[in-house]
Formats: structure tokens, sequence, C-alpha cells
């Protein structure tokens, strides 16, 4: 679309409005599948834009879509708005200081992404209005990215199945089109039952599900020499059987997340972990039950769009930001260590930049980057419709993920800017693709390309359902 000014302008029409509700959520941060009051806000703010709108998407009360539109292609714009436990900090401080101990925040930006996300929807939705285009605009409110993996239960229950392209985007301290490179992953619970007794008056009759959590741990730390190098397993001790340590513990559980590069590389990495745990059980003569929680594939590229993408990232440029934008963005930074700083660059393909504070430059679509080792759930949307993403610059050079530098940042003026930066590359891209039937045909050919020989297969079972209290330990 080499005339993007009318939807761009459609985005700066209701930035505010939009600035506002991602304030609104990241003042009510909620951990995956329990986001009931951000779900509700906008659900609000999609009935008061006029979408159809529908909730409770595959079964998960937090899932929202709204639709605008009639006829024509159908656009996904997809949008999050869970938090992360333990990481609640006040914003607009370069210091950490909790809003509530031990509270949740939006340390992943997931009120900007939902919140810019919706603004982009909502410009196609007035743009295809205002010129009479056949062609329908969704924003899909996706519960639960961070390990619960809404999405994944939302593409099996066929929520994207008439789609014909996703977008997306996420907060970054760069602007850039989104490398499709993730890791494949499962989350499970191994829970140990074994038998209580006095510890010290009777040990021999006690059987001790925390010594077999111990030793499963154990065992898997052995295994990581012996997997694949990108491969990544980490746990979590969710029950470890009580605070006394004078009872043998009869009880214990353990949550664990498996990553790989493909589907294909995790499933046996998956049978290595549980034939562990089976082991753990039988040295320590207890019982061991593992139950899958969720999962992610990993992404899938997508070039046409991708492309597409970078040409209205260089057609936009880099967000424009003021001296007070730099000056707060200076005092996080100083909060960092240079090895952040670093790590940032490296992972958008930059070379080294002494003194910048925000991002100022759009590396290339083939910038050597280093990978990104996470996991996402937009990788099982971009196995079922041709897929891509973003980048926006919305904090500070250098600023990790998952940390209170990111929620502090969360409602800072740079960071309403790089939403509504984002916001008008999605509009753009998402109005081209209903303009020009050609890059919906290119993206859905490179697509077909790549899942010919290797279909879609949902990496979690079809009776494991959504795991709804995930977030509180159950």
């Amino acid at each position: 679309m080499r005339n993007a000014e009318p939807v761009w302008s459609l985005v700066d029409a209701k930035g505010e409005t939009f600035c506002a509700l991602s304030d609104r959520v990241w003042g009510m941060p909620e951990l995956g599948f329990q986001e009931t009051r951000s779900a509700a806000e906008h659900a609000a703010m999609l009935e008061h834009e006029g979408f159809r709108v529908t909730t409770g998407i595959a079964g998960i009360p937090t899932a929202v879509v709204g639709e605008a539109g009639e006829g024509g292609p159908v656009i996904a714009i997809l949008g999050e708005f869970d938090a992360l436990p333990g990481l609640s900090q006040e914003a607009g401080i370069a210091a950490q200081r909790p809003v509530e101990p031990n509270g949740s925040g939006h340390a992943c930006g997931h009120n900007l992404l939902g919140a810019g996300a919706m603004l982009a929807a909502t410009a196609v939705k007035d743009w295809l209005a205002a010129n009479g285009i056949k062609g329908r605009v969704r924003y899909y409110g996706c519960p639960a990215e961070e390990n619960g993996a809404g999405k994944l239960f939302m593409v099996r229950e066929g929520a994207f199945r008439d789609v014909d392209i996703a977008l997306s985007w996420h907060p970054a301290p760069f602007v850039a089109v989104s490398r499709p490179v993730s890791l494949a992953n499962v989350s499970m619970d191994f829970s140990f039952v074994g038998r209580a007794s006095h510890a010290a008056a009777a040990p021999h009759l006690g059987r001790s599900a925390l010594d077999a959590v111990e030793l499963m741990n154990v065992g898997v730390n052995y295994m990581r020499e012996h997997m694949p190098s990108d491969a990544r397993i980490h746990y979590a001790t969710l029950d470890a059987g009580g605070v006394a340590p004078n009872v043998v513990q009869a009880k214990a559980r353990v949550r664990y997340i498996i990553r790989a590069r493909e589907l294909a590389e995790l499933h046996p990495l998956i049978a290595r972990v549980k034939k562990i745990a089976e082991g753990a059980a039988l040295m320590t003569e207890t019982a061991v039950t593992a139950k899958v929680l969720g999962g992610m594939s990993n992404l899938l590229a997508n070039k046409p769009l991708e492309q597409a993408l970078y040409d209205q990232l260089l057609r936009l440029g880099p967000p424009e930001w003021d001296e007070a934008d730099r000056a707060f963005a200076a005092k996080i930074q100083a909060t960092l260590r240079d090895d952040d700083i670093v790590a940032a660059h490296r992972r958008f393909g930059l070379p080294m930049k002494r003194g910048a504070v925000l991002a100022d430059v759009i590396p290339p679509l083939d910038a050597p980057v280093a990978p990104m080792m996470g996991s996402t759930d937009v990788g099982d949307v971009s196995w079922v419709v041709p897929t891509a993403q973003i980048r926006g610059a919305t904090h500070a050079i250098g600023t990790p993920g998952h940390s209170w530098q990111i929620t502090a940042q969360g409602k800072a003026p740079a960071a309403h800017k790089g939403m509504v930066h984002a916001a008008k590359v999605l509009a753009a891209v998402a109005a081209e693709a209903l303009g020009d039937p050609s890059l919906i045909a290119r993206a859905k050919a490179d697509f077909h390309d790549r899942t010919r020989d290797n279909p879609y297969v949902c990496p979690v079972d079809d009776d494991v359902p959504p795991s709804l209290n995930m977030a509180l330990g159950a």
C-alpha cells in the first residue's frame, strides 16, 4: 500500500483512546486465563467501536473476538493482555518499587500489545467503511500467552479456520519485522505420591515424594548434555509436600517446560523426560502421574507478509521521540548492565551504538540477528494461517524482557508512541491485503509450500482442556 497516509490518519484519530485502554489494562495486571477485567475492557471497547463481539472462544472465558465488515477476505490482528507474576512496579520511575509486594505486572508489555492490535483493527474497520470495500477485519483478544497458550486452544477449536492472513506485533527495544524463529514447547506437571511417616521415629516406613522430585530434576539436568543444543528445559517446584521437615513428604509436584526448535524434536524430548520421572518414582518407591497443561508450536515464516510489513516500516520510519522520552529512557538504561544493551543490539542484528537510548533505525530484513530462544503461541496460528509479526519500539534499548523495568515503562509517552506506530504498520498492511488480492494469494502460496509436506499437528492432544487455573498453580 503505497499511499498509507489515510490509514495512518485513522490510527492517529483514535490513538489517545486506545492508549487509555492500554493504561487501564496496565493498572489491572491479571495472570493467564484469569484476565477477567482486562478481557471485559477489551470487549467493551470493541462494542463501543461497533464490532460484532464473541466471547468464551474455545471454552476460555477471557478469549474475545471482534469482527467488522462484510464479505471478502478475513484479516486477523492478534492481541494479548495477560501479565506476569511477581513483577509489580510503579510506572514512570527508574527504581524498583512494587505497587503491590509480590504482585503481578505487565512486564512483557501485553497491555500495549492488545490495545495496539485493536487500534489497528479499528482503523481498518473505519477504512473499509470509508471506502466501501468488501472485507472483514477481526481483532483476536488471546489470553494466556505466558505459558497458558490460549491461541493453541483457539486454533484447535477452529477459531482461525476462515482467516486469510494474520498479523501481530510485540513491544521491544527496536522496530523491526519479527524473525519467524521460536521454540516449540509443552508444559507439564509431574505429581509424585509417596507415604508419610515420622522422619525420625520411623523413616523406613516413609516414601518421599519430594525425594522423587529432586531425583527427577537431577536426572533432567544430566540429560542436558545429551540433547540438541538449541533445546531448553526449565522447572519449578509447585508443591514441596509441606513445611515440616520431620514429616516424610507424601506428595510433591514439579512443573516442566520442555522446548525444542521444532515439533519433530520436541516429542522425543518429552518421552525422555517422562522416562526420567518414572525412574525417579522407581528409585523412591513412589507413584508419578504426568499432566499436559498446554503447548506451543514453533513459528512458521511467510516471506510475502514479512516483506509487506518491512516495506511499510520503511515508508513510516522509526517513531519520533522527544527529549523527555530520551531522558526517561536514559534513566532506565542506567539501571541496566552493559551486556543487556549489547545483547539487545545483537538480537536485532545491529552494531552497538553507544549513547542510543531509544530506537532510531530500522534493521534490514536480512540483518544477522541472534535467534530468539523463547516460545509464543503465535506459532500455532502461523501453522494454520499465513502469519507475520513486527516488533514495536516501546522501551529503552537493553531493557530485559520480563523485568520490572518493562513494567515501569508500560505507561510512558514513549510506550504510547511505539504502540501507535506499530498499529499504523499493521493497519497499513491489512488494508493493503484487503485492497490487493495478490498479496493474500502470494502469502497463501508461500504458506502452502511450507506446509504441503509438513502439516500442522497440535502439540497437545484433543482431550487436553485449557488449564484455566494454571496461573494459580493448579
